[in-house]
């Protein structure tokens, strides 16, 4: 329970979830819907804001309902009041629509907007981690139009709604989500913001698909993640056991199952695209060793280094304003709207070492 509640405040945080705090604080275990468990805890918050008619923070509040993984009946209805929460509030935004992709014996379903056979404009790709659904991400897509971008979320395999296999081949997944938009899109020209395991999936992805044109990387595991044994061992519960249920392995042979995953030296050399990565100097999941490598091995790379945990929750502002500012900067845009976010990042990130404890 502990973990849970460490690992789940960069997701309330990033989601600006109100009471997030108070939410946590009143949870007492996680034994399935009972009064005082994880999902009653944030199930009871969700139906508030529904009260409310804040839908979007109601789909959050069901998101983490669900958090880290659906284990059961009660989680499983979690999710499914995400997903329809979230697909009733993005009916006022009708550029959001759903695509659902057949691959590898499952269905990815995702959310899109701007898609259009008669003004394809570059793709923005974003998908998260292991515990991330796509309805975290799905609100960014009222952005993509202003960015003159076109947009899709997804999730990893056997997060969410995303029933393909989670395996050393998921990178193919990525291919196959651009041939499924490529007459809406130009896929040509893909950017793909991709933080923790995504980001791994991006990068392996870049290396045999040249339409990936850009890849922005926030605590993704590369190499010694999947290859050092004595760091895997002091793997936080949480990451463990997802990984494990995702997978379908047991935990006991799961640091087997994953070390060909490893992205190797030869694969990094090959990426002749810009890759910005944000690392975090206290990360407890993403050993050093995968930030060294990348240092090493990519020729264009840029990095935000925060003084924090995986995730980053202190950082959160600053890491999604240079999030911004790196897919624009891989794009070559000179704009007003660059300069702008820059600014703000700067603002922020000096507003953030002024007010942080030393």
């Amino acid at each position: 329970m502990g973990e849970l509640k460490q690992f789940v405040v960069v997701h309330a945080r990033a989601q600006r979830i109100p009471g997030y705090a108070s939410v946590l604080s009143a949870i007492e275990h996680d034994d399935g819907d009972r009064s005082g468990s994880w999902v009653d805890g944030w199930i009871r918050a969700g139906e508030r804001f529904e009260r409310s008619g804040s839908l979007l923070s109601a789909c959050r509040a069901y998101n983490l309902a669900r958090f880290p993984f659906v284990d059961g009946p009660a989680r499983a209805e979690a999710l499914r009041r995400c997903v329809d929460t979230f697909d009733r509030w993005r009916r006022d935004h009708p550029s959001i629509a759903p695509l659902a992709v057949a691959h590898d014996g499952g269905t990815v379903r995702c959310w899109t907007a701007g898609l259009s056979r008669t003004d394809r404009k570059p793709l923005l790709l974003v998908m998260a981690g292991i515990v991330t659904v796509k309805e975290q991400w799905g609100p960014v897509l009222r952005q993509t139009a202003r960015l003159g971008m076109a947009g899709l979320v997804a999730e990893l395999p056997g997060v969410g709604e995303n029933t393909a296999p989670y395996d050393e081949k998921s990178w193919r997944m990525i291919p196959a989500l651009l041939d499924a938009v490529a007459d809406g899109a130009d896929v040509s020209r893909t950017y793909a913001v991709t933080p923790s395991f995504a980001g791994h999936l991006a990068l392996r992805a870049a290396v045999d698909d040249h339409r990936i044109r850009g890849v922005v990387a926030a605590g993704a595991p590369i190499n010694a993640f999947f290859t050092d044994r004595e760091w895997f061992g002091a793997l936080p519960r949480v990451t463990v056991d997802t990984l494990a249920h995702l997978t379908g392995s047991p935990v006991e042979g799961l640091a087997d199952r994953l070390r060909p995953w490893a992205l190797t030296a030869d694969q990094l050399d090959a990426l002749d695209i810009p890759v910005a990565a944000a690392v975090s100097t206290r990360d407890e999941i993403i050993p050093p060793a995968d930030r060294d490598i990348l240092r090493r091995h990519v020729r264009q790379l840029s990095v935000l280094t925060n003084d924090d945990v995986h995730g980053a929750p202190d950082h959160v502002a600053e890491t999604q304003l240079w999030t911004v500012s790196s897919v624009l900067r891989m794009r070559a845009a000179r704009s007003p709207q660059r300069a702008v976010i820059n600014l703000a990042f700067r603002a922020a990130r000096v507003r953030g070492r002024l007010t942080r404890p030393r």
